[in-house]
């Protein structure tokens, strides 16, 4: 599980004028992390449009993105939803041997409760072949994975290996820290708090801004985990500003435009998603040159 310290990166999934796969985007995207020092790549999380991409798309992705990682990083699949049996279904179809993780959402707009939830990751755990990491989101999902659930989970299944921690609750990241197996992975899911969620025993986050930025946030993360929080406090403080316009006009738009300032692959989102406004797209460029320069 060491596989998942550090950086991982929730790759946006780029597109062409016309709306389909731009491939020779991705490639560019992929490079551009592993040339980055990222630790890990996650395909087809929520900064990957996946909503809105149909089973042969998501299927030929990953094989692109395993194909062309070509075994420098470890991968990470998204694989979740709101329907239980489709989810589990999906995950023993996946048959890429070169992922080693299944990160999966908790499900959405159904509004579970604590129990549904529990017996919605149990179902998983025992349909899959591969670790899973939990995925906590719930300015998306409508409800939290509390943390005696995701603890519960941990102990009781060994496939259950992590969380993408992404509530902002610093009570709920004390509580699971407290409660956890020894080798549960608790992991930022906002690039804002990386830094005081490893002080606390996080071991890394999975990343949006990493896309465009990968050097600048894994120096920060690692150092972070190296316990030199006075050297890695100035990367974190200087990351803020170009994080908050990122999201400011929703993922992934921010961060696509600040991919196409880097001349990696187009701003183009898929509806009912649209691209970052001219001001916001002058001012992630103003940013970006600050923080190259």
């Amino acid at each position: 599980m060491g596989k998942f310290h550090g950086t991982g990166v929730a790759l946006v999934t780029p597109f062409n004028t016309d709306k389909s796969v731009d491939y020779q985007g991705l490639k560019n995207l992929i490079n551009h992390l592993v040339d980055g020092g990222v630790d890990y790549l996650v395909s087809l999380g929520t900064t990957g449009e996946t909503a809105t991409l149909s089973k042969e798309e998501k299927k030929k992705i990953w094989d692109f993105t395993a194909e062309i990682n070509d075994g420098r990083l470890p991968l990470v699949a998204g694989i979740g939803g709101n329907s239980t049996l489709s989810v589990a279904e999906d995950i023993k179809n996946f048959n890429n041997n070169n992922y080693s993780a299944v990160l999966s959402v908790s499900p959405y707009y159904n509004k579970p409760t604590q129990e549904g939830i529990y017996q919605h990751y149990k179902y998983l755990s025992e349909a899959s072949s591969l670790p899973i990491i939990l995925y906590n989101v719930p300015g998306r999902t409508g409800t939290s994975i509390s943390p005696e659930i995701t603890c519960k989970l941990a102990f009781d299944f060994k496939n259950i290996i992590g969380i993408k921690e992404a509530s902002g609750s610093f009570d709920q990241f004390n509580q699971i820290m407290r409660d956890k197996p020894e080798d549960f992975l608790l992991i930022s899911g906002d690039d804002p708090i990386a830094l005081p969620m490893v002080s606390i025993g996080a071991v890394g986050v999975i990343s949006v801004v990493g896309n465009a930025l990968p050097r600048h946030l894994s120096d920060m993360v690692r150092l972070c985990l190296s316990g030199k929080y006075a050297e890695a406090l100035p990367s974190h403080l200087s990351l803020l500003e170009i994080t908050r316009l990122m999201f400011a006009e929703g993922n992934p738009a921010g961060v696509k435009a600040a991919l196409k300032q880097l001349g990696i692959c187009n701003d183009v989102v898929r509806l009912p998603l649209v691209k970052a406004s001219t001001a916001l797209k002058e001012s992630i460029a103003v940013q970006l040159n600050a923080i190259e320069a």
